[in-house]
């Protein structure tokens, strides 16, 4: 029985190292908001989530965000917004700039998962630029799948879903 011991926890070791490995910064948020703006990245600014926006998040992103406020950035009618989502089992982080109720540009930006990465490439997130929210709140035109990273995908969806709202949100505020 010790015997078996030692292989069983060398093999939890191999198992749990290779799961804390898996995270990978695609794009730093840094370099985005450098992208997202161009020129200079304005400073940040601060949207509370009080019980009208959360009730507007939470049949888009499934649950309520888990945060009383969320940072987002804002140079004219564009805005810059990051967000984590949990695909399979991880939080995927990705930047969304809104411009004029649309998505400009869309960017993975922190990866966790172990499958379904094909989400960083551009052929996948240029199928966000110009997309916009119909009255359900849902995207127009949809975004196509990845076979083998659905639950990434769907999770990239309701981020770009939950960007639109936010911005509109966000332009409403005097």
């Amino acid at each position: 029985m010790r015997e078996l011991r030692r292989p069983l926890l060398a093999l939890l070791l191999c198992v749990s190292a290779a799961k804390a490995s898996a995270e990978e910064q695609v794009m730093a948020p840094e370099r985005f908001l450098a992208h997202a703006f161009r020129e200079e990245t304005p400073s940040e600014q601060i949207i509370w989530l009080d019980a009208p926006l959360q009730s507007r998040l939470r049949p888009i992103l499934r649950h309520a965000y888990p945060q009383a406020r969320l940072r987002y950035w804002r140079a004219g009618a564009r805005s810059a917004w990051v967000l984590d989502e949990v695909g399979k089992e991880f939080p995927v982080t990705a930047g969304f700039v809104v411009n004029a109720g649309q998505i400009e540009r869309a960017n993975l930006l922190i990866y966790r998962e172990s499958r379904g990465g094909e989400i960083r490439f551009p052929s996948f997130l240029n199928q966000f630029a110009g997309q916009h929210l119909d009255g359900g709140d849902q995207l127009t035109p949809d975004v196509d799948g990845i076979s083998g990273a659905t639950l990434s995908v769907d999770a990239m969806r309701r981020m770009a879903r939950a960007a639109l709202a936010l911005a509109a949100a966000a332009d409403a505020k005097p």
